[in-house]
């Protein structure tokens, strides 16, 4: 039986036809979106694969104990109104030390007594840890901001007058959040009789905690506290660069990440050791904090920063639990990392953490003291309440509520005076 040539043809182009359409609905309907890779250094195949599973599964992912921020709170102190200018006695000189955590109650006492007094408040240089470290006040601060935001509170003098140099100032040591009494007591009685005073703030204790009576110079020291001090453009940008980059890690959680207090050095001054008696820590190592972590209800994919410069290997435990921990050595942009990382200067890095910290999702303190209450102030500010004090916990899992700050769950930190 001949066959005929055309319906052979016809035949081929009808099966054709037939597989392509085939592989049409096949491509549709079961084969995965393509994926765009993000231009990043360190994008992995394991982030890769949870775009291509989908929305649903990105929801669950980025399930667990986070919490959307509250309102910003807004300021609720008054301006008192200042002296005249032919009032005006003396001076008030003062240095910054010891990180952006002291610098804030520095300035706030310095400001509180200038104003008491009547005084010039003249600008202050930052002290490092090591002799001879200084620098100007304008290479870490906005000076414009902070003279600015003074005006009509207390007189600044943007330099060392020529008074000062002439004259031996009368060194005075000023409690942390000096009171009326004690300057009129013993501060007032050595500037009438010298003119020019210098400051040395101590911290006998750490109490953030909301004065029973409040007075006319609270608010001064609520405007000192929060309205003066901002950072100067470069480190703003470098504060704000490594910010960006933790939320790039975090895809997982939707951009959010937790910044934890934590620097080995300290917790070893401290003696902080797993275990130990629960009702005396006042630090955490990092295993601890890993376990604490996880119980409370964040996944393995949580991004986790550290206040730590560099890696140490007793930091192994929280990232067996946390693969994508980080330091300041891993995120810092590489072009900056010789001034803030590889200079040996530990104020850059303490005010890169301190920054970071009150402007992560979550905060974790591994060390009591007033990194911790100064961060939480400016977090408590700007609505940020999802601070998180760490605990042993015993049983399998708890719920991150349980754990809020007493800062927050009791509106006890002076913030709360400052803002409403």
């Amino acid at each position: 039986m001949a066959v005929d040539p055309k319906q052979v043809l016809g035949a081929f182009l009808t099966l054709t036809m037939f597989v392509m359409l085939g592989r049409m609905i096949k491509r549709d309907h079961f084969d995965p979106v393509e994926v765009s890779i993000p231009e990043t250094s360190d994008f992995s195949f394991d982030e890769m694969k949870v775009e291509e599973k989908g929305a649903a599964t990105l929801s669950r992912l980025s399930k667990g104990p986070w919490k959307e921020d509250d309102q910003i709170l807004k300021p609720c102190w008054t301006r008192p109104k200042s002296k005249g200018a032919d009032e005006l006695k003396g001076f008030v000189t003062f240095s910054l030390s010891g990180g952006p955590e002291y610098h804030i109650s520095q300035v706030a006492d310095a400001v509180v007594i200038a104003k008491y007094l009547g005084a010039t408040l003249v600008i202050p240089d930052i002290r490092g840890s090591n002799p001879g470290d200084e620098r100007s006040f304008r290479e870490v601060y906005d000076v414009e901001k902070f003279v600015k935001s003074l005006d009509g509170i207390v007189n600044v003098a943007r330099e060392q007058p020529a008074e000062i140099t002439s004259k031996k100032p009368a060194i005075v040591r000023v409690p942390n959040r000096v009171t009326e009494d004690y300057i009129a007591e013993h501060i007032e009685p050595r500037f009438t009789k010298i003119g020019i005073l210098r400051l040395a703030t101590f911290f006998p204790s750490v109490n953030m905690r909301i004065r029973e009576t409040q007075k006319e110079m609270d608010s001064v020291a609520c405007l000192a506290m929060y309205a003066t001090l901002e950072l100067q453009p470069e480190i703003h940008e470098v504060v704000d660069s490594m910010i960006e980059r933790l939320r790039t890690l975090s895809r997982r959680s939707e951009g959010r990440f937790v910044a934890v207090d934590l620097r080995v050095d300290i917790l070893q001054k401290k003696g902080c050791k797993v275990g130990g008696s629960a009702a005396s820590k006042n630090c955490y190592s990092a295993q601890e904090i890993g376990v604490f972590l996880r119980k409370i209800g964040f996944g393995k994919d949580t991004t986790v920063y550290l206040t730590q410069s560099r890696w140490d290997e007793s930091l192994n435990a929280l990232k067996d639990l946390f693969p994508k921990t980080y330091t300041k050595e891993d995120i810092l942009p590489f072009d900056k990392k010789d001034k803030f990382l590889d200079s040996g200067n530990s104020e850059l890095e303490k005010t890169l953490d301190f920054y970071i910290c009150s402007q992560s999702d979550v905060f974790v303190p591994a060390i009591s003291g007033l990194f911790y209450a100064n961060v939480a102030g400016k977090r408590i500010a700007s609505g940020r309440n999802q601070i998180l004090v760490p605990a042993q916990i015993s049983g399998p899992s708890a719920s991150a509520p349980d754990f809020i700050s007493h800062y927050v769950s009791k509106k006890n930190h002076l913030a709360y005076s400052c803002f409403c």
